[in-house]
């Protein structure tokens, strides 16, 4: 199983299968933006310090907002057409930087509780959304993009579903962070539980393009736990969203000391 670097970083500079201008104007902006840090610094201490679970910060809106894009990259290289910009008349090259700033704001909600967490991000990004789109978009598109990301943030929970594959790709980009890095904090504080134990289990992650799908994505286990996170979580999070059928996930147990699983294929 031909594995390459797990955390794929988006580089302006690389030629992709859209067009990214508009894309590689607002993400330096959005990553720099102060009240954006502040969030994504503060939304881990309901999520780490006080429930215990696993990272919920910057570094995993990081991997998050990095592996939307690759997943989206992937899936126009495929020929997967998008529908949330276009269905709201805006252009192709609004299609990533709903992406990205859906990937960046999803989980901010965090900082008023764990618990229901989605449906808190949705204001708390509304006003954000408001104030930061201001300086790309006038007002009308900046309304229809600002409903787009809000969608997508709403619908990265498997209570919701989604109702374009730009929401799709968040919600499946949030379950591909689930390697062991993820859980060190809550592991190394002595938690025990199935989502830190079953991350710690993943050694790896690949996106890469697919044989008859779009997508192709590579995990890498080291023992059994790890199939909770490939067939509760993600399998959870790729139904209904959209890109089952341009999505195809293999998990193998590469470190073979034990024979529960040997390779799980959705």
């Amino acid at each position: 199983m031909a594995m390459e670097v797990s955390d794929h970083e988006y580089d302006p500079q690389e030629e992709h299968a859209f067009p990214d201008d508009r894309l590689n104007e607002v993400l330096p902006a959005l990553v720099e933006d102060p009240e954006v840090v502040a969030y994504l610094e503060a939304q881990n201490v309901n999520a780490v310090t006080r429930k215990g679970y696993n990272d919920h910060g910057s570094k995993h809106i990081e991997i998050v907002r990095n592996r939307a894009l690759r997943l989206y990259d992937l899936l126009k290289a495929g020929g997967v057409e998008f529908n949330g910009a276009s269905e709201q008349g805006l252009d192709e090259a609004d299609e990533p930087v709903i992406v990205a700033l859906a990937a960046t704001l999803h989980d901010v909600g965090h900082v008023v509780h764990r618990d229901e967490h989605a449906y808190y991000s949705i204001p708390l990004a509304a006003d954000l959304l408001d104030r930061f789109l201001d300086q790309f978009y006038e007002t009308p598109e900046k309304v229809r993009v600002k409903a787009e990301v809000l969608h997508a943030i709403l619908c990265h929970h498997t209570a919701e579903t989604p109702l374009t594959r730009e929401a799709g790709v968040i919600r499946v980009a949030d379950a591909l962070d689930m390697e062991r890095g993820r859980s060190r904090i809550p592991y190394e504080e002595g938690g025990r539980g199935i989502n830190t134990l079953s991350s710690q289990a993943i050694r790896q992650v690949s996106l890469q393009p697919g044989n008859g799908k779009a997508v192709l994505v590579e995990i890498e286990m080291i023992n059994a736990a790890g199939v909770y996170q490939v067939d509760n979580l993600l399998k959870d999070k790729l139904h209904d969203s959209m890109l089952e059928d341009d999505v195809r996930i293999v998990a193998v147990n590469t470190k073979g000391d034990d024979d529960l699983v040997e390779r799980i294929e959705l």
